[in-house]
């Protein structure tokens, strides 16, 4: 006899439907209008109704059937212990330039499990390769209306992504975006670019034929591969040079004026990191559509450099606190470093007595190819700020912290190196109005 299958409850939203019906942490999740819930798709889909019959077992056994009236689309505000209501999808793929293969052994379990789950597309905006979907997964997403779904697509030469997936489906997966795209379902894809693999020709191809799936695809993104120190045994990679980043700007810059004439949007947008190798100033935020893939690293620092200027100059003329003397540092990757220094040199401009140190913090790590600040370790800010002048306060973005907690990628906690450093340190939201009140020192901690 096949087992129910049942999701213990692990929060309630404060508020909820579900706090006034008294359902608790603890209890299970039986059904939803006579359906057994096989994972969150089913759930989010049987939700979506003003009238519900829920079963709930209570931890004695005794099982509440409810019947709610709601909106159409209010949430529950139950949160469950499995996010996905289901086991986590691996990655079946082996890609020549998968960040997790170049991983140092010793690190956390979590850091090398590889996800391809297309429900955590939905939920989180992860990026999927679609080569574990069955037809059934492609099947409940149109009927559950599902989006957006984001893809990585690399290349839509089928052969070519065979071999940079080492995998012999993943040519065919691509057929299943045609569907998607038939059933108007909102996608975005990501292409990570490999130097003499997937560039060129191929780059050429690839945008040319994802923008056939115009208005349904609203977006592609294009960043270069991230290459760490940890790669012997794999694929043998080369670093873009600056004016292999030009070339791939030209292409980019092309296409966005190709599907802007079309459609009326850019469509492709090149990751932050081209244009610093690139020596190139960066778009204006118009370019970007909206930041649709600010997650990805596209238009991050656009935003940050205007979000911080738009703050400064509608602050009040007299600013009290910037009328204190203090001193105050900021350590942040390579990337974002010299754009934090022109702030910083902005803002000093207009409050004199404020002295603001900004610290590039080389990712000895991983290796200084990787500049991003959300792969910098606890132990690299340590060894790299000792003995600096950190004053009052040191800055530290929020992206280098593990989600929801005051740890570093390394394990060490933010109290560690406050310890380590003598130092107090304060964790700022990755926009640029956080930015700005924290160099005025009016900041609460992000935690």
């Amino acid at each position: 006899m096949k087992k129910t299958k049942e999701h213990k409850i692990d929060r309630i939203i404060p508020g909820s439907i579900a706090e006034e019906l008294q359902i608790e942490p603890g209890d299970m999740l039986v059904s939803v209008n006579g359906m057994e819930i096989e994972d969150v798709f089913d759930y989010r889909y049987q939700i979506n109704e003003e009238e519900l019959t829920v079963v709930i077992r209570k931890p004695d056994g005794e099982e509440w059937e409810l019947l709610i009236e709601k909106e159409y689309e209010d949430d529950l505000g139950v949160v469950f212990e499995n996010g996905l209501m289901d086991e986590y999808r691996s990655c079946s793929n082996k890609c020549i330039f998968c960040f997790i293969d170049q991983m140092p052994p010793g690190m956390r379990d979590t850091l090398y499990f590889k996800d391809d789950d297309s429900r955590l597309s939905f939920l989180q905006g992860n990026y999927v390769t679609l080569t574990n979907m069955k037809d059934k997964d492609i099947d409940r997403i149109i009927t559950y209306k599902l989006a957006p779904i984001n893809i990585s697509v690399q290349t839509m030469n089928p052969k070519l992504r065979c071999k940079m997936l080492n995998n012999r489906f993943a040519g065919d997966a691509l057929k299943k975006m045609r569907r998607l795209y038939e059933a108007g379902i909102e996608m975005n894809a990501q292409i990570v670019l490999c130097k003499g693999i997937n560039d060129g020709e191929e780059l050429e191809r690839s945008l040319r034929e994802l923008s056939a799936y115009l208005p349904h695809m609203e977006s592609v993104s294009v960043v270069p591969v991230g290459l760490s120190k940890y790669r012997e045994g794999l694929y043998p990679l080369e670093p873009f040079t600056k004016g292999d980043a030009r070339e791939v700007l030209r292409t980019v810059h092309r296409w966005q004026g190709i599907c802007m004439e079309k459609w009326g949007t850019h469509f492709v947008h090149a990751g932050d990191e081209w244009y610093l190798l690139a020596d190139m100033e960066l778009p204006q935020a118009e370019n970007y559509d909206g930041y649709v893939q600010l997650e990805n690293g596209v238009g991050m620092l656009r935003l940050l450099l205007d979000e911080f200027r738009d703050a400064l100059a509608s602050e009040v003329e007299m600013t009290v606190e910037a009328d204190v003397p203090a001193e105050i540092s900021v350590a942040t990757g390579l990337l974002a470093a010299p754009f934090i220094q022109e702030l910083a040199q902005e803002f000093m401009r207009r409050h004199p007595k404020r002295e603001i140190a900004v610290y590039p913090i080389r990712n000895d790590f991983f290796g200084e190819r990787i500049t991003v600040s959300g792969l910098l370790t606890g132990h690299d800010l340590y060894a790299q700020l000792k003995g600096r002048a950190l004053g009052e306060k040191l800055l530290l973005p929020c992206s280098l912290l593990r989600s929801g907690e005051e740890v570093f990628l390394d394990d060490m906690t933010v109290a560690e190196l406050e310890n380590a450093l003598q130092a107090d340190i304060v964790i700022v939201n990755s926009n640029g109005q956080d930015l700005y009140e924290a160099f005025l020192g009016r900041n609460a901690q992000l935690f």
